[in-house]
């Protein structure tokens, strides 16, 4: 395939996209929080029961807004090494993008059916969702190491093994969540919710040596 003219313009334009995807997909997210429709003389009482009896929305909301969070806060981290982009890497951004789009699909499902005897196949659909996340993101970070003069030239190869180290094993554990919902809904549920809660803390070695590229230390990764 042909490469694109590198560039940080180029880069730029790419995350900027990025950014208003991520930034719709939030945002569809909170749309689907449901007003409660009760009569006008109905007690303040009930109208916090009715809140109460659409948790599933709530966690549901939850769970998705932090799982695109932390995807973008990955995402961002990755183009920070980044400074050149070809036709497959920006492909590859799409086939990330798709993903993140249809996450508002699969959070309403999970919220519609969560308490459903359809709970297993729902969340079968948004592990998948979540599999699929973590697949197109390991694709970009996989491509962008073996094709080593997409990154800057200040950034190490100690920096890529880290990131790499700290993501390799998502695609599998989101396996095992998938395999996991057709057995317990809640199992897998609680699996994702962990996951979440993982990759959203950042790793320390990471920042370190994120810091180190920021300041120009290490030698070129290609």
């Amino acid at each position: 395939m042909a490469e694109t003219p590198g560039g940080t313009d180029e880069t730029n334009r790419l995350e900027a996209l990025n950014d208003g995807v991520f930034a719709i997909a939030i945002t569809l997210l909170a749309l689907d929080l449901r007003v409660p429709q009760l009569a006008g003389t109905a007690p303040a009482p009930q109208l916090l029961g009715a809140l109460a009896q659409q948790w599933p929305s709530y966690l549901a909301y939850v769970l998705s807004f932090v799982t695109i969070l932390v995807m973008w806060l990955n995402h961002h981290a990755l183009f920070r090494l980044i400074r050149r982009t070809d036709h497959a890497l920006t492909l590859l951004n799409g086939l990330l993008l798709l993903v993140v789009t249809a996450i508002p699909f699969g959070t309403k499902l999970l919220a519609e059916y969560l308490l459903e005897d359809q709970r297993r196949a729902a969340q079968g659909v948004y592990a998948t969702l979540q599999l699929l996340l973590a697949l197109s993101f390991n694709a970009m970070l996989w491509y962008a190491v073996r094709h080593g003069g997409l990154f800057g030239s200040a950034v190490d190869r100690d920096t890529v093994r880290a990131m790499v180290r700290q993501y390799r094993f998502g695609p599998l554990l989101c396996a095992v969540a998938v395999g996991l919902a057709f057995i317990s809904a809640e199992a897998s549920l609680g699996l994702c919710i962990v996951l979440s809660i993982f990759f959203a803390l950042p790793s320390a070695q990471a920042r370190q040596l994120f810091g180190r590229a920021r300041a120009g230390g290490g030698g070129r990764l290609n």
